[in-house]
């Protein structure tokens, strides 16, 4: 059983092979920017100040790892879209995300879309990237209690149509919807 609780920073890396010396197994969080990767960071551990959040888009540079239960890390990612300053993140992100997927440590990706908006291009074209790269993935619809039902229901076959996944997971780190299961399957996808 996973204490997820026992969280605690590492370190920053600018590239896969500045990450922690401590060979463990990751889980990376990934996103549009300003979709809620830190917040739900910091719901799964139960600690609102571990991952540092902004209202501002594009406010995660680096990789950041965090150690839990000294058993694996969660890494948070910078986000792909647009800066608060109007610059477009995708190319740095790519650069980034390019090297990190040849990592053997990768146990997953926790891939997080923003229930209230349709998916875009670049969350499509990401969806598609980790699909052909054979890598274990989550999908998370966040901030789903900013939704009322009619919006739920259009927003779930909005995402199993364009994307054909039959399931996902809706998360409110507000309310703490999901959470629950989302440690449950995390913990499946690094066998404990």
């Amino acid at each position: 059983m996973i204490n997820f609780a026992k969280a605690k920073f590492i370190k920053s890396a600018q590239t896969y092979s500045q990450k922690p010396e401590k060979n463990l197994k990751e889980i990376v969080f990934v996103g549009k920017s300003n979709v809620g990767k830190s917040s739900l960071i910091n719901a799964l551990v139960k600690n609102k100040g571990l991952a540092k959040t902004s209202s501002k888009p594009g406010y995660t540079k680096l990789l950041n790892y965090f150690e839990i239960d000294e058993k694996f890390y969660l890494v948070d990612a910078p986000g792909y879209g647009y800066t608060a300053s109007g610059g477009k993140l995708l190319d740095s992100f790519s650069k980034m995300m390019e090297t990190y997927f040849e990592n053997p440590s990768l146990a997953g990706v926790v891939f997080i879309v923003d229930s209230r908006h349709k998916l875009s291009k670049d969350d499509v074209d990401f969806y598609n990237y980790i699909v052909e790269k054979d890598v274990p993935f989550l999908l998370v619809a966040s901030k789903i209690d900013k939704l009322n039902q009619s919006e739920k229901a259009a927003m779930k076959k909005h995402i199993t149509q364009d994307l054909k996944i039959p399931q996902f997971i809706p998360i409110s780190t507000v309310k703490n919807i999901g959470i629950e299961e989302l440690r449950s399957q995390i913990s499946k996808l690094i066998n404990e």
